[in-house]
């Protein structure tokens, strides 16, 4: 196979390796200026529009860098890197099926390209088969030992798994030898019964100067340094290491509120109407969805339906998602577009398709959860493809949801990096809420975590009829299923129920700004907000 540099202008050498660093860095601003100076050079020539996809990936331009990709590919077919770019490209728009299928064919290639194993694990991760992961990021690992993210993913498993202590040791292994791995400091943070110590905040913050330390790392660690702040007690520094982890983050991509809204809109538009539903009244009776916003609560209640002989806990499932994008793709326009043109026969077609994706976790018993958070924005089409499903919502102080929110690294949801969008997101979740609440209350049930946490026996009880589950013991003592739990809460439902979880009061007025974000009152001032925020430190 020709190098990839074959026939590449000499002149655009040192900008396209400018490109590559500045797209590894997360540097879109760097790399478009440099692909603006190259372009107008050699345009069609594959590498150039290699570095173009990335950066339309990196700006959340997924169709345009699909497009770039596939040129590229057209041109060099043999090259497993351009298959591990475009598996990479399909995985941030969300098409995992096709990522995987592109990562494992850029393994086939070449079995010795580690990124491309890495890569691999990361998309069957997201995937939740973990059984299939754990293999190639052990190859990975093998190709390339020092390989922090790799190892670090390795850790996250030992984590779902509850063996905290050991993945406690491979994040700080991780740090003995790349003490600017971002990821390994996020870890040591997520692992949530982890307190840092006092050292820690230095060695953060030294870290974060380092000059191998890329924009990734400089987030993630900005997001551990909030965490080490917290625990110390510093809440306006902590906030203000989130402020300024935020805004590196939205240097990259900025979430668009506006066409957030105005898709929510028009979802909302396209299910206001009674439409044809699957023809088969109780098909999707076999599934629970559990929705809601990430940190409301969703894990503990997966994890105590799971503790029901009747149910499996899949977990966050990619499968609707995936299903409604495979439409659009079908049928040329994006969801909700098609929504009118459909008919029974289509959502009964759909709802069978998802069935038969998500049949494995019911091989066991009768009944199997999705708890993929964000499906709250698909209830309507959740409720026409499969017309016997349960959908749970969860619901929390929207203050304390929010703020955990902007405390959790979380990639991909851009939503959390201002108050002002978060305030935004909760909203349209409230609303959309509301609404089928109301439309269905047969199949629609608002589970809320502060009343469970007052009442638990009496919450779990209206819980499981709300999923026409007989009641069972064993769903109080939650915390005593075994079994892989792979969000943030993997510690937290591993342990009896915690009363004390509500953070607000610790920042006190320091909140005010998300507080106006969701339309509630500033907190009451108090004498000094420095004794406000330094008195309620004694737990965590």
């Amino acid at each position: 196979m020709l190098p990839r540099s074959h026939q590449l202008n000499p002149q655009i050498v040192p900008l396209l390796q400018a490109t590559a660093t500045a797209l590894d860095a997360g540097r879109a601003d760097e790399a478009e200026r440099c692909l603006m100076q190259i372009r107008p050079i050699q345009p069609d020539h594959p590498e150039v529009l290699r570095m173009l996809a990335g950066l339309h990936s990196l700006r959340g331009r997924h169709v345009l860098a699909v497009r770039a990709m596939q040129q590229a590919i057209a041109a060099r077919p043999d090259d497993a890197l351009y298959h591990n770019t475009i598996g990479m490209i399909f995985g941030a728009a969300g098409d995992y099926d096709l990522a995987i299928e592109a990562l494992q064919q850029a393994c086939r290639m070449d079995p010795k390209l580690t990124i491309a194993w890495y890569n691999l694990g990361v998309m069957l991760t997201r995937c939740l088969r973990h059984q299939e992961a754990i293999p190639a990021l052990r190859r990975a690992v093998s190709l390339a030992p020092q390989h922090p993210r790799a190892r670090a993913l390795l850790a996250d498993m030992l984590h779902i798994r509850g063996q905290i202590a050991e993945a406690e040791a491979e994040y700080r292994h991780i740090l003995a030898g790349q003490p600017w791995a971002g990821v390994a400091w996020w870890g040591l943070a997520d692992l949530k019964t982890t307190r840092f110590k006092a050292e820690d905040v230095g060695k953060i913050r030294h870290a974060m100067r380092h000059p191998r330390a890329s924009e990734d790392d400089r987030i993630a660690m900005g997001m551990a340094l909030a965490k080490a702040l917290d625990d110390a007690g510093d809440y306006a520094l902590s906030l203000a290491a989130l402020a300024d982890a935020h805004q590196l983050a939205r240097t990259r991509h900025v979430w668009n509120r506006q066409a957030f809204e105005a898709s929510k809109q028009a979802t909302a538009a396209a299910f206001a109407s009674p439409l044809p539903a699957a023809l088969t009244p109780d098909l999707g009776k076999e599934v629970i969805f559990i929705v809601g916003l990430p940190r409301s609560g969703t894990t503990l209640v997966e994890q105590i339906l799971a503790s029901h002989s009747s149910v499996e806990g899949a977990g966050e499932l990619a499968d609707l998602p995936l299903l409604l994008t495979e439409e659009s793709r079908q049928r040329g326009q994006p969801f909700p577009q098609w929504v009118g043109d459909m008919q029974a026969s289509d959502w009964e077609r759909l709802g069978q398709r998802y069935l038969q994706r998500t049949a494995r976790w019911r091989q066991q018993r009768p009944i199997s959860t999705d708890k993929l958070p964000n499906n709250w924005e698909y209830i309507g089409a959740i409720r026409a493809m499969l017309p016997g499903a349960r959908i749970v919502i969860c619901r929390r102080d929207p203050l304390e949801t929010c703020l955990s929110c902007h405390r959790q690294h979380m990639v991909n949801n851009e939503y959390t990096r201002t108050f002002d969008d978060l305030g935004a997101y909760w909203k349209a979740f409230d609303q959309t809420a509301r609404t089928w609440l109301q439309q269905s209350p047969a199949h629609v049930f608002e589970h809320d975590y502060e009343q469970m946490q007052a009442e638990p026996e009496t919450s779990i009880r209206q819980l499981l009829a709300a999923c026409g589950l007989p009641f069972e013991a064993g769903c109080l003592s939650f915390h005593e299923t075994t079994r892989v739990v792979s969000s943030p809460s993997a510690t937290q439902v591993r342990e009896p129920l915690r009363r004390n979880t509500a953070r607000a009061q610790r920042y006190g007025p320091l909140l005010d700004p998300l507080r106006a974000a969701l339309g509630q009152p500033p907190l009451d001032p108090l004498p000094t907000s420095g004794q406000a925020v330094q008195g309620a430190t004694t737990h965590t």
